[in-house]
């Protein structure tokens, strides 16, 4: 069972108090707990077909042709005509579409031509369609769910290059701190734009839409753990120079276990502190690469991306960029009233400007 000591349990009882970080807590992690589970709420895939007696799950298995349920086609099945089919010849079968019945890349003109749709209830486009006729909610909400992740992984992708280096430099000291001191200021001038630029002209179009955003994480967080460092640096020369560590190095313990067993959990408080800026800082700058053309790759669902059609289309389709901007708004404001919630919980202060 997971024990906490008094100290850190006394930080999490502060957390608690503070009822607007406390609740943005609660918020964000429920909108994970659904983004997990979105193919349940909003997919082209019905959830449950009942067909002559069986019953399938396309929603996390292979697709099945219309063949499969009685169409005169060998793609895949699409299941809002399927449903109508059922419902048409009266033959006991049926079938459980989600929420929202259209999947992310999907193009739905009624009208035959791809035009933005206002938002239509009948046609559960709730928040309309884009310049393509893809529902605006299933871009929305997948590319939250794609914002999410990425920023996670840059965020535990800094933290291990940023932990490992700081410690170290902050540790060791002498030639070995002022080499990479040298070495992170040169890094950190050389300007991350234009480096984003020159990268992506060069990848193939043929690389996967997956490899080119681990091309482009692995860019961001090569252009960001340098501010880590400094931290860690500055936190472990302070703890190195503290009576358990000179009984650490007394008892005979190696400068590894020293500096991650001993030093790092007693700076763990900078590092909680930091971790939700840390992820507002990923998800404003791939929504800036994205409203630039050159973060996710299309036509993977981005936030920046939608925001990027509408402005362009501000006063044909306005429900575009408020959709877009809501809710780009509304997740930046939950991670800050957490980051600004933990931070003061961290705090050895007694009194803070968030009381």
């Amino acid at each position: 069972m997971l024990a906490f000591n008094p100290q850190t349990l006394k930080k999490l009882r502060r957390f608690r108090h503070i009822k607007r970080g406390y609740y943005s807590f609660l918020i964000l992690a429920g909108l994970m707990v659904l983004l997990a589970f979105g193919e349940l709420l909003i997919n082209s895939r019905a959830l449950l077909v009942s067909y002559e007696g069986e019953l399938y799950f396309p929603t996390y298995t292979a697709f099945h042709p219309g063949t499969d349920f009685g169409l005169n086609y060998d793609y895949e099945i699409n299941y809002r005509e399927l449903k109508e089919q059922f419902a048409k010849d009266d033959s006991g079968n049926w079938l459980i579409m989600p929420l929202v019945p259209y999947n992310a890349f999907e193009n739905h003109a009624p009208g035959g031509i791809f035009t933005p749709l206002a938002p239509n209830a009948s046609q559960q486009h709730y928040l309309g369609t884009d310049t393509t006729s893809r529902d605006i909610l299933a871009r929305l909400f997948y590319g939250t769910r794609i914002a999410l992740i990425f920023s996670i992984g840059f965020m535990l992708s800094v933290y291990l290059i940023g932990i490992a280096i700081g410690c170290s430099m902050g540790y060791f000291g002498g030639v070995f701190d002022l080499l990479f001191q040298r070495l992170i200021e040169i890094w950190s001038n050389v300007p991350f734009l234009y480096m984003v630029i020159i990268i992506f002209s060069v990848i193939p179009a043929a690389f996967s839409v997956p490899t080119r955003i681990g091309i482009l994480l692995m860019v961001m967080v090569l252009f960001s753990w340098t501010g880590m460092t400094y931290y860690m640096r500055t936190e472990t020369y302070k703890e190195k120079a503290r009576d358990y560590v000179a009984a650490a190095r007394v008892i005979g313990a190696s400068n590894f276990r020293i500096i991650f067993r001993h030093i790092l959990p007693n700076i763990l408080s900078t590092l909680v502190t930091f971790m939700p800026f840390t992820i507002v800082g990923a998800i404003s700058a791939i929504t800036a690469l994205d409203f630039l053309g050159f973060g996710l790759p299309p036509p993977t669902p981005s936030l920046g991306e939608l925001l990027k059609q509408g402005t362009a289309n501000l006063r044909t389709a306005p429900w575009i960029v408020t959709s877009a901007f809501g809710t780009l708004v509304a997740l930046l404001t939950l991670v800050t009233f957490i980051g600004e919630a933990v931070r003061e919980s961290f705090d050895p202060k007694t009194y803070s400007i968030y009381r």
